[in-house]
This record gives C-alpha cells, structure tokens and sequence, in this order.
C-alpha cells in the first residue's frame, strides 16, 4: 500500500539538505556558542549564519530574530512580552476568534492576570472586518495579535493592512506566520510588523525549533530567564542543530519559493474541482483566492470527518480534521464555528495540506478513492437517503 501525505500544515518532513546540515553539529561540532575557545567559536558562527539565513526568509536584521524552541514559545513570548512591558500604558489586546490555540490560550491566561481581549469575529469566508478592527482599539489598546494565515483552511488575512493601522494607532502588532512562512513571500519591513512568529517543523527543518521577529526598539518582557543568551532576550543554551537545520531549510524555501507556489497551486486546483465534480453536497471552507497556495479545507455533509479520515488511513492517505495542536477533542473546529458553520458540518470537514513531494497521480488516487469512502458513510445516515428522495 502506498503511503500519501497531505497534512503538511501539521509538520513537514525533514529534507535530506536540511539533514546533512544539522549532522555534524550533532556529532563532532558539540561545543557550547557561548564558550569562547575554539570547540565554541565553530558553534556560533554556525548560529549566526543560520540566523542570517532565517532574516533573508522574513527581510529583518540578524540583532532582530530571537530563536526559540517553537511557534507556540514565540507566540507566548510576544504577546506576553508585550502585555507585562506595556502594562502601565494600557491592558487591552485585540486578536480574532479563529486564531491558533497558542494565541488564543495566552490571550485566555492574560485575561486571568486582568487584562482585557477582544475577540475579533471572521465572515463566511474566514475573513477579518478590517472596520470591526479599527473600532475595537480603545486608548488601552496595547497589542494586535492576529495570524497571517489560518492553519486550518489558510485563508491570509490582511497583514498589511493590518500593520498601517496599528502603526497610526500607536499599537504593536504581532502575527503569528507559522503556516506562511515558506509558502509565501514575507517582508516584515514593507508590512509594519512588530513581531513574527515562525516555526522550524512546517518549512521542512526540525521540530523543536521557532524563531521570534522582534522589531528593533520593541521592549520584550522575556519568557524564559537565564544567561545572556539571545542578546538577554530567551534564557538557555542554544540547540545549534536545530538552528542550523531551521536556517538551511528557510534558505531552501526562499530560493524555492516561486517554483513552489505554482506547484502546490496546480495541485490543490486540480483537488478541488476534482472532488466538486464527483461528489454532491461538499462544502470549501474559506476564501476563494485569499488562501495559502496548499491548503484546501472541505466540508462533506451527512459525513463524519473522524471516520472519514480513518478510512483515508486504511487507504494510506493521510489527511487532518483541522489542527493537529486539537486532535483528541471532541468540540468542533472553532475556525469553522466562527465562519458560521454548523457544528455537523465542521464535524465533516477535513483539511487536505499539500507539500513539495506531492503529484498529480496521489491527487488522482485520492479522487479515485474518495466517491466510494464517502457514499458508504452517507449511507448509514437517515438525513442523507432524505436528501436524495
């Protein structure tokens, strides 16, 4: 049986450069960055050429990147950061109701701590009201957190615009780019970010490895205390494998990334008009055009998306209901709740994320498979033999 991955939104695999490049400094390159005798020198200068290549992915200087252990440490780490540095100006954070549970749960904490969050709503099409936005910021307003691309259907939301009006209002601006990063182009100097965060695992480097953006003169509370390391911004020996794997694979994405976008375009076009023209009572979720070029969200009516993706597997298809940060929970997505669906129809939905070493012939399986799968689960279900009478 062969084996089909399309739930790259959830990690990616590793590429053999990115391997090759780590090796030696999991081997005979061991010395600690902060020690200033030769086994150390070789270990920093690798960290800092990775941290060079990292800045050419995001456009920003090597004194503005902070490494990190994950996206979610870079999430907590900005919007903590900002909340208990500005918290004598004001206590007040927006972000939307569709974000990733690392925003949302630090939002949700900050809240306890007696700040105020604004949870943003999003339309049928998975999209920020830009007007909603404006008239949220109140003079308490201290930081904007909203992604750049959802991981669940990757509708992007207006960043820039986004970032001029934070800029006008006085306010920080943070977005969490862990699912754009890679898949397209991002100049943190032409979008008024203040802070970025990205995650090694999802460009096709190693888990366990993030990066923060930090605008140079934006005042960071530090998550995690300790040493001098990071410029005295994140306490604790660096993972030199890891980092050197993140910067290899983010070099590759930016000298990839063009090729990429159309290949992964092509793919996810021919997907969905596929599944459209053969199977009845199907839903996209999200943005017709304003989506990362992989990521295809569809909900299938009177189908329970569980079983539907533990039928792919038997196939050899692997495929998500939505986050993998939720798998395990019984609630429907929140994402899909927000943009109004119902809790039967976003239990339905699955999310199809496709990735470098996808074809058009595992596309072609997948279309070939999916009829049949889905028919015989609507079969058992009363509501679908009295949509077809």
């Amino acid at each position: 049986m062969n084996k089909i991955y399309f739930d790259h939104n959830a990690t990616t695999p590793i590429l053999n450069d990115v391997f090759e490049a780590m090796v030696p400094y999991l081997k005979d390159q061991w010395g600690n960055p902060s020690s200033i005798h030769w086994a150390g020198r070789g270990t920093k200068k690798a960290v800092e050429d990775a941290r060079e290549q990292v800045c050419k992915l995001l456009n920003c200087a090597p004194l503005e990147l902070i490494f990190t252990s994950s996206g979610t440490e870079g999430d907590n780490h900005a919007i903590k950061g900002i909340a208990y540095a500005k918290k004598d100006k004001g206590n007040h954070i927006i972000t939307t109701k569709v974000e990733h549970p690392a925003v949302l749960n630090t939002c949700k904490y900050l809240q306890k701590e007696g700040f105020e969050v604004t949870y943003l709503d999003v339309d049928s099409d998975g999209m920020i009201d830009i007007d909603a936005l404006k008239g949220a910021i109140t003079p308490k307003t201290i930081l904007i957190t909203v992604m750049y691309a959802n991981n669940e259907t990757g509708v992007i939301f207006p960043v820039k615009e986004i970032g001029d009006i934070a800029r006008e209002r006085g306010v920080t601006f943070h977005t969490d780019a862990v699912q754009a990063a890679g898949k397209v182009p991002i100049d943190t100097q032409k979008l008024n970010i203040d802070l970025l965060t990205i995650s090694g695992h999802k460009l096709y480097g190693p888990k366990g490895m993030g990066a923060l953006y930090a605008k140079r003169g934006v005042r960071l509370v530090p998550l995690i205390h300790g040493g001098h390391h990071e410029r005295n911004r994140r306490g604790g020996t660096e993972n030199v494998a890891g980092i050197v794997g993140m910067g290899k694979a983010a070099e590759i994405a930016l000298k990839d990334m063009d090729k990429e976008i159309e290949h992964l375009k092509t793919l996810r076009d021919r997907l969905e008009k596929g599944m459209a023209g053969r199977i009845p009572h199907i839903k996209l979720n999200g943005h017709a055009d304003r989506r990362l070029p992989n990521t295809s969200n569809i909900s299938f009516e009177f189908v329970e998306g569980e079983s539907l993706l533990l039928n792919l597997d038997m196939k050899g298809v692997a495929a998500s209901s939505g986050s993998a940060c939720t798998s395990g929970s019984l609630e429907p997505s929140h994402v899909l709740v927000s943009m109004g669906l119902s809790h039967e129809l976003s239990h339905g939905s699955v999310r199809f994320s496709l990735g470098k070493s996808n074809t058009a012939e595992e596309i072609d399986f997948l279309l070939e498979i999916m009829p049949a799968i889905v028919e015989r689960m609507r079969s058992m279900s009363p509501l679908y033999a009295g949509a077809k009478s």
